[in-house]
């Protein structure tokens, strides 16, 4: 898969840049914020490479899932200006994404600026499942530049026009962002440093499965809190309250529990749990309450792992060499449920090795609960690509830049 620099001389040249700008806004249309921009600060870099190399830099993305239509609070106007805050330059901005504004604002763009269409998701063809819808859309957004560079890692998992199909139509090449994600993600999977130690947290256990299967083999330690965990504590035979819980899959954790111990691989649940009687939301004050792990009264529900599994969870990252973190460990949004998470991520800084933030609400937790993002090794800036990527899973939008 070739760079940036194959692609030549850019001066002068359309380039159409693939970016992940699916931040976090509150507020409501027109005067929508944005709450985390870690994802546009990670974009940054290709975009301005690009620039300085002379090319007119066109910049597509999605937020949100909009159906396939407009709507204005998906807008990616305030993302837009936040680019242009990083960048230092005025970033033009098209009102649509293949229509009259984007051809107008691509044409108007001299050597060196930089432009970003709106959300490519408010055309059907962007997500269509059909490979000549999603090629039709395709063809107009290749009609609007000379090159395609791939740099939205978040993205690439996902077979659709503006990852996989425009790549096709273009010269192109892998952007810096994704570069990086891949050669992170690579030393993952083939021959880590040892110990390799592994934190998956999140609310379902169905969301990890492929993952735990494929690093049964590959990890050292399992360390497994969030949401997630209840249906492992139910699998063992204990009772959860209201906690969330996969009945379906109380066969498949029993399994992985086996699998485990004959192979010796540790897996490590929480022996303690924050629990409260409703999940917190709008203004109620919470209630935490710690309790056994076996002891979840009938009226509770779960919502972070206790202090005692937090200093173990510490203690079990203490040595490790390479570590992978997906997942909080509780509801970290909220302060009385968030010493779970504060605690991974704090035992993560120290790391004397490869430390790796897995993206989503993991990377959301960091930037949330203070921590100086260059005390990780690596931060993701996708969490369900990493995760396919470590499930074995071929990413479309990797493999259609192969040459």
């Amino acid at each position: 898969m070739s760079g940036i620099d194959a692609l030549g001389d850019l001066r002068g040249k359309r380039v159409l840049v693939r970016s992940d700008l699916n931040v976090p806004l509150d507020g409501t249309p027109p005067t929508m914020g944005i709450t985390d921009d870690g994802r546009i600060r990670a974009s940054v870099p290709t975009i301005r490479e690009l620039a300085d190399a002379g090319a007119r830099v066109v910049v597509t993305a999605h937020l949100g899932r909009p159906k396939g239509a407009p709507e204005d609070r998906y807008s990616l106007r305030p993302v837009a200006a936040r680019l242009g805050e990083l960048l230092g330059t005025e970033v033009a901005f098209a009102t649509d994404t293949v229509g009259d504004s984007a051809r107008s604002t691509v044409d108007g763009l001299a050597d060196g600026q930089v432009a970003v269409l709106e959300n490519v998701r408010f055309n059907a063809g962007e997500t269509s499942k059909d490979a000549a819808e999603r090629g039709a859309f395709a063809d107009q957004l290749a009609a609007l530049a000379d090159a395609f560079v791939s740099d939205g890692f978040g993205v690439v998992h996902r077979k659709q026009a503006s990852v996989y199909d425009v790549a096709q139509r273009l010269p192109h090449a892998m952007g810096g962002l994704v570069s990086r994600e891949i050669d992170v993600l690579r030393r993952l999977t083939v021959d880590p440093e040892r110990p390799y130690v592994v934190v998956l947290g999140g609310s379902k256990v169905s969301d990890k499965l492929g993952v735990i299967d494929n690093l049964l083999g590959k990890a050292d330690k399992l360390l497994i809190g969030g949401g997630m965990v209840f249906t492992f504590l139910k699998a063992q035979g204990h009772e959860v309250g209201k906690s969330l819980l996969e009945e379906d899959q109380l066969d498949v954790c029993r399994s992985y529990l086996t699998r485990a111990e004959e192979s010796g691989v540790q897996i490590l649940l929480p022996t303690d749990i924050v629990v409260d009687t409703a999940f917190p939301s709008g203004d109620a004050e919470p209630h935490p309450v710690v309790v056994g792990s076996d002891a979840i009264p009938a009226d509770s529900l779960g919502l972070d792992i206790g202090p005692e599994s937090a200093v173990a969870f510490a203690a079990a990252l203490s040595d490790a060499r390479t570590v992978f973190w997906n997942g909080p460990m509780g509801v970290f949004e909220v302060g009385a449920f968030a010493e779970g998470t504060r605690a991974v991520a704090q035992a993560l800084t120290t790391i004397d090795g490869l430390s790796v933030v897995g993206g989503g609400d993991s990377a959301a937790a960091v930037r949330t609960l203070g921590f100086d993002e260059a005390t990780f090794g690596h931060i993701s800036t996708g969490g369900g690509a990493s995760l396919e990527y470590l499930e074995g899973k071929e990413l479309p939008g990797i493999t259609v830049l192969e040459d």
